[in-house]
């Protein structure tokens, strides 16, 4: 079994979680249900899903975790675009989000590279 607290995607996934949280606490209350659920649950699989593809035995079985949390980084960066076009953020905002996530992205993908080729 691997340790997933050592894994450098998965503590920066925690702390832009973390970020996120806080930024949608300024959202509007209408959002509760909608974008507000939506960016927090997204953003939440990402560390979850390399958390629980480390308890695998396969490496292809934590290869695809991998890519699922990699698939909920581009949600939410969709979620992230989406809240900038109705107003919720500005560019700013926006673009210091995408920056950290641009590199768990990145983080992401490479780990995927690296367990896919073994």
């Amino acid at each position: 079994m691997r340790n997933f607290r050592k894994y450098e995607v998965w503590k920066s996934g925690i702390a832009f979680t973390a970020g996120v949280y806080i930024l949608t606490i300024d959202l509007p209350d209408s959002e509760k249900f909608g974008l507000i659920s939506q960016i927090r649950r997204a953003s939440v699989s990402i560390p979850s899903n390399i958390a629980e593809g480390c308890s695998r035995a396969s490496e292809k079985d934590f290869a695809r975790f991998s890519e699922i949390a990699l698939g909920s980084a581009f949600e939410v960066e969709t979620l992230l675009v989406i809240c900038k076009e109705v107003g919720y953020l500005d560019q700013l905002q926006l673009d210091r989000q995408l920056k950290e996530l641009h590199g768990i992205q990145r983080g992401l993908n490479s780990l995927y590279g690296k367990l896919k080729g073994r």
